[in-house]
């Protein structure tokens, strides 16, 4: 298997997240013997660089693909591309809608957002006013945490959602969507997000405007953790991209070694809070992500 290689598409540069299931995948490859091509586009999320990054890679001949899509459905044609050229795919994180895969790894993102989305509306009370900060529109986790996020709500009559934001799962985004937020004087009990990176940019908008209002994330970055430690971040929920990756490019390993390999895995639901959060404590991998990877 010394010759053969994996591609790995990642949505972009941006999130921490991706640099670590780019780690991951890289690891679980040389442990294998076998050597990864990285396909990410230079915008984040861009649906046409990730179309032309699949023809890309097809044209470079990769024995399997492990792929998480920029957009719930824009990508079907070039996943039915990589079916046709006779590529194997393995799909994390966000399922793919069209197309034969060999294999899903990732976590039950709706059980995720419900679950974390109690949490918060525990620690207030059961009322209140709450902002939700979502990520992607068509990123199928954003769309299947915000549901979680309004379902849970529902059980809650003192909860009120007063606005849903779209954060697009960027930091920058999250800062300017927030302090415009803050500027229309909306009061808020606590705030819903997505994913670590767009808390982290909320943290800081209201932190340099002297306000302060629960927040929770969705990630278990080790900049979250260090947020949670600090007494800062509320909570967030564990959504390993380096472990989900690491599992995901084994299983396309075994795939090519003539191996079954379950059609379906997902990861356990895990509130990581100032209680528990030691397992998480570990340093941030990003520096020696953006190193490693192109």
């Amino acid at each position: 298997m010394a010759n053969e290689t994996i591609a790995v598409f990642t949505k972009n540069r941006t999130n921490p997240a991706y640099d670590a299931a780019r780690i991951g995948a890289e690891r679980t490859a040389a442990r294998n013997g076998m050597r990864v091509l990285h396909f990410v586009p230079d915008k984040p999320d861009d649906i046409g660089q990730q179309i032309a990054l699949v023809d890309q890679a097809i044209a470079a001949h990769p024995d399997a693909a492990v792929f998480v899509p920029v957009h719930l459905t824009a990508l079907d044609d070039s996943v039915r591309k990589l079916n046709a050229a006779g590529i194997p795919i393995v799909n994390i994180l966000n399922r793919l809608a069209a197309g034969r895969v060999v294999s899903f790894v990732g976590s039950d993102d709706y059980r995720l957002g419900r679950d974390i989305a109690a949490y918060l509306f525990r620690h207030i009370g059961g009322k209140g006013d709450v902002l939700i900060m979502e990520g992607v529109p068509g990123a199928v986790t954003s769309q299947d945490r915000v549901r979680g996020f309004h379902d849970a709500a529902r059980e809650y009559p003192g909860i009120r959602i007063v606005a849903t934001r779209v954060g697009d799962f960027q930091e920058k985004t999250a800062r300017k969507i927030m302090t415009e937020f803050l500027a229309a004087k909306i009061h808020i009990d606590g705030v819903l997000s997505a994913n670590d990176v767009m808390s982290l940019g909320i943290l800081a908008v209201m932190e340099a405007a002297g306000l302060s209002v629960p927040v929770i994330g969705v990630n278990a970055l080790p900049e979250a953790i260090t947020s949670i430690k600090a007494g800062k971040l509320l909570a967030t929920v564990d959504f390993d991209a380096l472990k989900i990756a690491c599992i995901a490019t084994e299983a396309a390993i075994r795939h090519l070694r003539g191996e079954t390999v379950p059609a379906e895995i997902i990861l356990p639901v895990q509130v990581v809070d100032r209680t528990n959060y030691q397992p998480w404590d570990r340093p941030s991998r990003r520096g020696n992500a953006r190193a490693g990877t192109t």
